[in-house]
């Protein structure tokens, strides 16, 4: 598999990574499984998928404490990218920026992950009661002391924008919040990696994110880069999901919305006709091209998703390919 460079650290990884948040975090419970999930991880290494997508607050702990169990054995292989900043409560999750906290979540995440070094260390979100400097700074200090190589933060999303009462449309600006955050940090230590919302049926980050980062060498991590599973076009109209997916209560996971974004998995599954392959590998070559400093990460807890995510390095996509993916609907939601 080919590599790309995330952010200035030129920390080189494969071009699909894995989001391991569906193995044990809101997505059904069901169908979650261990066993399953560690061949998963495994086969993503077998691959070249080196980049392995985790948070202190997916489970919480289960899921770095399942890819311990791989990383003792495999840390030579993998890319490891964790996040701390969120606390996960009976009926909430509240954001805690606070220096100490940082270090001893680290810790923490180490003595889970059964590693000495976390290759990418996150910030989930800010803290509102704590300036963002002093968190950052604080984050800066675990590079210095060698628990950590590089820093990255997940963006304040597209959606969260939407439901704030952005109108329908109206793209430019949701990520202005970040990109603030972004500019007061770089002058605390630099920023290698944003992890950000970005897929065929969420491309706002191309308007202002995207750019900012290609313009400093900044990686962009593609979170949810399959919609969520929608774009996999294994997904039916109506099909309900158990409650404690957090689709149960998504805008676009309605049935009316389902069916009305349709035409995106429809022209998905047109172009991947054409070249052999399944709609969520267009889906995935499509974020891929965006840029040599992106990568997307696709969460899976099946070993042939991993398979299938993986092969999308392989998918070149021809003009008439963009085209007709260019002319795709935007998706549509409850807030639009």
């Amino acid at each position: 598999m080919e590599r790309r460079t995330i952010g200035a650290g030129a920390l080189g990884v494969g071009a699909v990574g894995l989001g391991c948040m569906p193995m044990n975090w809101a997505y059904t419970g069901s169908r979650q499984r261990g066993d399953d999930s560690l061949r998963t991880v495994h086969a993503a290494l077998d691959l070249g998928s080196s980049l392995l997508d985790t948070a202190d607050m997916y489970g919480p702990f289960t899921n770095e404490l399942l890819l311990g169990r791989v990383l003792r054995e495999r840390r030579a292989e993998a890319f490891v990218s964790t996040k701390c900043g969120l606390l996960v409560g009976e009926q909430h999750i509240v954001a805690n920026g606070r220096p100490g906290y940082v270090k001893r979540a680290c810790h923490a995440s180490l003595r889970r992950l059964q590693t000495d070094t976390i290759d990418l260390y996150q910030l989930h979100r800010a803290d509102p009661e704590v300036p963002i400097e002093e968190t950052w700074g604080a984050m800066a200090d675990l590079v210095t002391a060698g628990k950590v190589r590089a820093l990255g933060l997940s963006a304040v999303g597209a959606r969260a924008g939407r439901r704030a009462g952005q109108r329908a449309g109206a793209r430019t600006g949701l990520y202005d919040v970040t990109i603030r955050q972004l500019e007061r940090v770089q002058q605390v230590f630099p920023v290698t990696a944003v992890q950000a919302e970005l897929s065929v049926w969420s491309p706002e980050a191309r308007e202002s994110l995207l750019p900012w980062c290609a313009a400093r060498g900044v990686g962009l991590l593609a979170a949810m880069p399959l919609g969520n599973g929608f774009l996999t076009g294994t997904l039916t109209p109506g099909q309900g999901f158990e409650p404690d997916d957090l689709r149960a209560r998504h805008p676009r996971f309605t049935a009316e919305m389902m069916a009305a974004n349709q035409p995106l998995v429809v022209g998905l599954r047109r172009v991947a006709r054409r070249h052999g392959a399944t709609p969520a590998q267009v889906a995935l070559a499509w974020v891929l091209g965006q840029g040599p400093q992106v990568v997307p990460v696709p969460g899976a807890k099946r070993e042939r998703w991993a398979r299938e995510n993986a092969g999308a390095a392989g998918l070149r996509l021809t003009a008439e390919d963009w085209a007709e993916l260019a002319a795709l609907p935007p998706a549509r939601g409850s807030w639009d």
